[in-house]
């Protein structure tokens, strides 16, 4: 089996969508965590998604934490999830790990700007 191939991405085929996922190298996973724009921030960078980078505060559309915002924690390109402050389950011991979440399950509210993101971005 070839490493990784780009001509999976063109691909129909629900398996090989999976397979480019899971073998992409670490600079396209970048690209794979990008979540949606609040209206507001669309209407401002004219662009409907950016990679969500830690220190973005990010509210949940979908799932048992919906409604929930708060800044992201960490950014996995590994597994392409995200982990978000304020979404928590609580363990039998007490204590309360943060919950992995997929980035298309969430909108970017607002942006931890920075000069090389936003010149990168206009």
């Amino acid at each position: 089996m070839k490493p990784f191939s780009t001509a999976w991405k063109s691909s129909k085929d629900p398996g090989k969508q999976r397979k480019y996922q899971a073998m992409a190298p670490q600079h396209l996973c970048s690209t794979l965590v990008s979540a949606h724009l609040s209206k507001e921030l669309r209407a401002q960078y004219k662009r409907r998604s950016l990679p969500v980078r830690t220190g973005d505060t990010v509210k949940v559309l979908r799932g048992s934490h919906k409604g929930k915002s708060g800044t992201v924690h960490r950014v996995d390109r590994k597994t392409l999830r995200i982990y978000v402050n304020g979404v928590t389950s609580t363990k039998r011991d007490g204590s309360a790990p943060l919950l992995p979440i997929q980035t298309s399950n969430v909108t970017i509210i607002t942006l931890a700007v920075d000069k090389r993101r936003i010149e990168a971005k206009q």
